[in-house]
């Protein structure tokens, strides 16, 4: 009998505790559709149940960073709606996790990022390898590549091709001085300095959302480290195409850190296939939609820097792609802004980063099919810029 009481105690103590919250969602100026909420829950929230006013269900989230995630379907400007969610306090043996999951290849050179059986997103990690100039090539950097919105191709381009150190998402300065006055290029990873995989930090997955956070090295002069970044991939599982949020904190270990270069060799960049044909490629900005074959670059186009999001519109075999980059406010400034029809585009900024003051940037991009209008793209910017707001009770 005493042990019976025993193990009835012991399987209430390991079952999960339940909570449950009351979360607002204002959508403030904007008119919101499909866009990723998040909710911060407190430390061993492990799982929630999330439904609508109406007791409707809804897919939802909580990361390792504990943070509730769910995809508001819409909302109309200046309304307010709000949901509950159960919250499950505690480890929850029964959970299985669907959705968005992390697998790595069996090799080791990269980790793939699925949304069931449709390939998502790749981290390229292979470590250096000097063994030839065309293996060090292909190692000098990390970077992420996209798939297409159907997981039947990737849009990014790898080694090799039309300028061999465009990699897909990817980050870097051509022109970085650390510590006493070295000068080094992490952009195109000449002499010894590359940038170095050290570790995967952590890693989600689930219906809502895919993301890691990965530690890389950036090494300089004699392959010594002089900073850590912390690196941040999130994919939302959001209808019509792939939502793509980068973000980076750069730490000095030889400081400070002055970062410089110019719109084509420094910043965040998106590079498209090689395949992309710079004939048919156009860009969407602000100002308006430019013409095919045309491009657009800071210093001679005075009006290329800070812009909030800019496009480009590319062709690979018999499909138009477009790609939308937004920058957010909180990144240094000025963003000079770069685009090249064969494919590349993004911005850069110039900044030092001092001891003890990590560099922390944001972007999204946002990939689908076919062509986009203006104010698509900047509703997307302004879910990004500024979120619905959120209150729990």
């Amino acid at each position: 009998m005493k042990l019976l009481c025993l193990a009835t105690l012991l399987g209430l103590a390991a079952s999960p505790a339940r909570q449950e919250i009351e979360i607002t969602v204002a959508a403030g100026k904007t008119n919101r559709i499909n866009v990723p909420v998040r909710v911060p829950v407190a430390a061993g929230v492990t799982a929630a149940t999330l439904t609508d006013a109406s007791g409707t269900p809804l897919p939802s989230q909580v990361t390792s960073s504990s943070e509730l995630f769910f995809i508001l379907p819409s909302l109309e400007a200046g309304k307010t709606a709000t949901f509950k969610a159960a919250l499950t306090v505690g480890l929850s043996p029964n959970s299985v996790k669907q959705g968005y999951g992390w697998q790595p290849s069996g090799a080791g050179d990269f980790t793939e990022l699925s949304f069931e059986n449709r390939p998502v997103l790749r981290y390229m990690h292979k470590a250096l390898d000097e063994s030839s100039k065309p293996a060090r090539e292909e190692t000098y950097k990390v970077f992420h590549h996209l798939y297409d919105p159907m997981g039947k191709q990737l849009v990014t381009k790898g080694p090799g091709g039309q300028f061999t150190h465009h990699r897909g998402i990817f980050y870097g300065f051509n022109k970085t001085t650390y510590g006493a006055g070295k000068n080094v290029d992490i952009w195109h990873c000449t002499k010894d300095t590359h940038q170095a995989h050290e570790k995967v930090l952590s890693s989600d997955g689930g219906p809502v959302l895919g993301r890691h956070t990965v530690q890389i090295a950036w090494r300089g002069e004699g392959k010594e480290v002089f900073a850590r970044e912390r690196r941040e991939l999130t994919v939302y599982n959001v209808p019509g195409g792939q939502l793509v949020e980068f973000a980076s904190e750069l730490t000095p270990v030889i400081g400070p850190i002055k970062l410089d270069g110019d719109p084509q060799h420094a910043g965040f960049h998106f590079r498209a296939a090689n395949e992309a044909d710079a004939k048919k490629t156009y860009f969407l900005r602000p100002s308006g939609k430019g013409d095919e074959g045309k491009e657009q670059n800071w210093p001679g186009n005075k009006e290329q820097v800070n812009l909030p999001w800019n496009a480009m519109s590319f062709v690979l075999g018999d499909k138009r792609y477009t790609c939308a980059y937004l920058d957010h406010p909180q990144n240094p400034k000025e963003g000079r802004y770069s685009e090249r029809t064969y494919g590349r585009f993004g911005s850069y900024f110039a900044h030092t980063v001092e001891e003890g003051k990590p560099l922390v940037v944001r972007y999204r991009l946002w990939l689908q099919e076919g062509e986009m209008k203006a104010a698509e793209i900047a509703a997307k910017g302004a879910d990004f810029t500024d979120p619905p707001k959120v209150t729990v009770k």
